[in-house]
């Protein structure tokens, strides 16, 4: 930069950039805070805006004597415009109000490069070192005077790095590979650092080529001969590089942006916002999973309460899909396809069939693949509505005991009609589940992933007295306490909430209150998901408007824009809710929860609000109950199977490498499958003590008649006819096997579910300590007698 003939250093350079650029933005800080649904008095730039500029305004004027013509009153492309309002949203709307200085500048630069590269596989340090010495501390500027010119030019090296890496793979492949070395590679990358240089990174993809053939050689589901496949694949990834048009290269920019500041926000194309809509929605056809691309491949996210997926249980968090077939045709292979394309396979018509060919989130051996069927099928809220059982056990004195089990697969609430809601649902079989006579409750969270914030506080209510649930912080540091104002309680027996990591978010809030108020004894992972942080959609076609043009293409901004801590003070961001007691199961790894995502917002904790600890003049007994079943977790049988599943886990995650030898690969699964037919023959020669178990749900919760869904022999009889299913909760094994793997929701087989079962033991046990035996002699279920054969 030159100012009348004199040279400028940049770091000066970009000072007055941000002068001009935050003179042209003065009068905004209003629409910011009105468009977030807050005050403009909170936003730290809307109380009195020419007041805070104006020390700007005349820098300006200053600068514009000496013949500099400020970028900003150049007329814009959408996409420019576009980006501007994107940076001004996150600067000024987001929690952090975090500016985009230089330190931001480098986290985004970073981010873009993993975006584009995510496994540091394409780019070299030396390309890494020259953008970052280029563009390390100057992004944040370019983004708030709309240029984009750093992005198309790092998205077209990115470009021909993957073209040059292509045409050097096809060579490689024309080459015969011996598996018989001692040698490894890497699984994950994501952590490693990049090649240093173009020598290294042919070592590297030598070797990952080697891999990825004898990952098809050794699968037992073969679509096409590896080179072959193996080719089309990274032709593929060429063509997917070079159909991403300028837009789409802006989407991928402002969406490394946004998640520089947290993992949670999102710029959201019109495409995109479409998506998130039928997300949100409730009338998606398909099989109710959330993809998300990881190292090219289609990941399992989350899935949808009530879909196929769900219901069926083979298809689990953390598997990634490696092929998709329609009804009886063909595999496609859909590793390195766009996350858009592969959605499109698997989403179609009610009533049509879908295949999936899926690599185990905790398989051994990266060939070991599961064949999944599925019907396709309208995804209906009715599918995620709370359910109960009436759980009837034989205690070790020969007594019975008579539980409740409430599983809550999300917190719905229908916003527009107020059809639906989760605390009206729950306060219903509350009711049966009393009028049968319950001794104690389980609340099982295992899979709720959240919802409405409305619906956990009202109820969280339904088991306390009236006082604070949650305490809410926004940007400008404002606490609110959010409380249930009915001094009502549905149920106060005897309480257990049940959660695992991949209970979140509204899930924490409910769980952590009953928690903090020694309501309730949080049984189940060591900590859940660990999000606590509160988003909104802001339509960027409202700000666009303020700089000349306004389009419906804008697409939105998902924006954090507040966080959640417990009454107790401490927040549920990033720690989540520590249980009270610990369960083993697979799914209780770091790897899960919102500490392994990239740029959390981090933990700290508000003043504790003011409310009353439960007092029924009885303890909880944590203690005792913890010392009661580690004693039985240590004699469990199916316990010792997950410790040993998880143990073997952690140590492939913690090697992260994996050999290259054909022989040693091979007796690896073939150990993996003589230990699935050794443990199959275990089960079926136990003698296990089996409940019977009523299902009441919504439309039969008023009825006499319940459906009897599981009693005494039925579990043996269904191992001996080896159609006995695996909870997909606390499954140990992944079984390839449709037979083999599967949930209790209204299954025609039992289910195997170790964790199910010590927390009706532990909630036995509470029963026990509390009120002294109970026994389920007072009430006799009513069944419908059609139900048991």
């Amino acid at each position: 930069m030159k100012l009348s003939g004199v040279e400028i250093p940049k770091d000066f350079e970009c000072s007055v950039r941000r002068v001009v650029l935050n003179a042209h933005m003065s009068l905004r800080g209003p629409w910011v805070g009105l468009l977030l649904g807050m005050k403009s008095a909170n936003v730290e730039t809307a109380s009195n805006p020419m007041k805070l500029r104006f020390p700007l305004l005349l820098a300006v004027v200053s600068v514009a004597f000496v013949g500099v013509t400020p970028r900003t009153v150049e007329a814009k492309s959408d996409a420019e415009q576009i980006c501007v309002s994107v940076g001004r949203l996150l600067e000024e709307g987001h929690y952090t109000h975090q500016q985009l200085n230089a330190e931001v500048s480098q986290k985004f630069l970073k981010n873009y490069l993993e975006l584009l590269d995510f496994s540091h596989l394409f780019f070299t340090q030396k390309d890494v070192d020259a953008l970052t010495a280029k563009y390390g501390t100057a992004l944040g500027d370019d983004v708030l005077l709309g240029n984009l010119k750093p992005a198309y030019e790092i998205y077209d090296l990115y470009q021909k790095r993957v073209d040059d890496r292509v045409a050097k793979v096809k060579e490689l492949l024309k080459q015969p590979f011996d598996f018989k070395s001692n040698a490894t590679v890497e699984v994950r990358r994501e952590k490693a650092p990049w090649p240093k240089d173009e020598a290294d990174a042919d070592q590297l993809w030598h070797d990952r080529v080697a891999s990825e053939l004898l990952q098809e050689k050794l699968s037992e589901h073969p679509i096409e001969p590896p080179p072959q496949l193996i080719a089309r694949r990274y032709d593929r990834i060429s063509r997917n590089v070079h159909e991403e048009d300028r837009d789409e290269q802006v989407k991928l920019y402002l969406d490394a942006l946004a998640q520089t500041y947290d993992p949670h926000s999102e710029y959201l194309s019109k495409a995109d916002f479409k998506n998130f809509n039928i997300q949100m929605g409730l009338s998606l056809v398909g099989i109710g999973a959330m993809l998300r691309t990881e190292d090219g491949y289609a990941k399992i996210e989350s899935l949808v309460p009530g879909g196929p997926a769900q219901t069926d249980g083979r298809l689990k968090v953390g598997d990634r899909i490696s092929a998709v077939g329609q009804g009886q045709g063909d595999y496609v292979d859909v590793r390195d396809m766009r996350l858009d394309k592969v959605v499109e396979m698997i989403r179609g018509k009610k009533g049509t069939k879908v295949r999936l060919l899926a690599i185990p989130a905790n398989a051994p051996d990266p060939s070991q693949r599961k064949n999944i069927e599925l019907v396709r099928d309208e995804i209906k809220l009715k599918d995620q509505e709370a359910r109960a059982d009436i759980i009837i056990k034989k205690e070790e004195n020969g007594e019975q005991v008579k539980l409740g089990w409430l599983t809550l697969p999300s917190f719905y609430a229908d916003m527009d009609r107020h059809a639906k809601s989760t605390t009206r649902d729950v306060l219903a079989l509350l009711k049966r589940l009393k009028k049968e006579n319950i001794s104690g409750l389980v609340i099982d969270l295992r899979r709720n992933g959240g919802g409405s914030l409305e619906e956990a506080i009202s109820l969280t209510g339904l088991f306390l007295k009236s006082g604070p649930i949650v305490q809410t912080k926004g940007s400008n540091g404002n606490i609110v306490v959010s409380s249930d104002p009915d001094p009502g309680i549905a149920y106060s027996g005897p309480l257990i909430v049940l959660t695992s990591r991949q209970s979140a978010s509204a899930s924490e809030i409910f769980a952590a209150a009953l928690q903090d108020y020694g309501r309730a004894i949080i049984v189940g992972d060591k900590n859940t998901f660990g999000k606590g942080t509160v988003q909104t959609i802001l339509p960027i076609g409202r700000f666009t408007s303020l700089l000349g043009s306004r389009s419906d293409d804008d697409g939105e901004l998902k924006l954090t824009i507040q966080k959640f801590y417990r009454v107790a003070g401490g927040s549920t961001q990033l720690h989540g809710v520590a249980s009270d007691i610990v369960l083993p199961t697979l799914t209780d790894l770091p790897e899960f929860g919102e500490g392994a995502l990239k740029n959390p917002l981090g933990y700290d904790e508000v003043p504790k609000a003011r409310f009353t600890k439960w007092s029924d003049g009885h303890p909880l007994f944590i203690d005792e109950l913890k010392s009661r079943s580690a004693e039985r977790v240590q004699k469990n049988p199916e316990f010792h199977f997950v410790m040993e599943d998880m143990e073997r886990l952690r140590h492939k995650l913690d090697e992260n490498r994996i050999t290259l030898n054909e022989d040693a690969r091979k007796k690896e699964i073939q150990d993996d499958k003589a230990r699935k037919e050794s443990r199959a023959k275990e089960r079926l020669a136990r003698h296990d003590e089996e409940p019977s178990i009523y299902r009441v749900t919504l439309d039969t919760v008023d009825k006499p008649n319940l459906q009897l869904i599981m009693y005494p022999g039925k579990l043996a009889q269904a191992k001996k006819d080896g159609v006995a299913k695996v909870s997909p909760e606390a499954a140990p094994d992944d079984p390839e096997d449709a037979d083999a793997a599967g949930i209790t929701d209204d299954s025609k087989e039992p289910a195997i579910d170790p964790e199910r079962d010590e927390t009706l033991n532990i909630l036995a046990d509470l029963v026990d300590l509390t009120h002294g035996p109970k026994t389920a002699a007072s009430s006799t279920v009513k069944k419908s007698t059609t139900q048991r054969p």
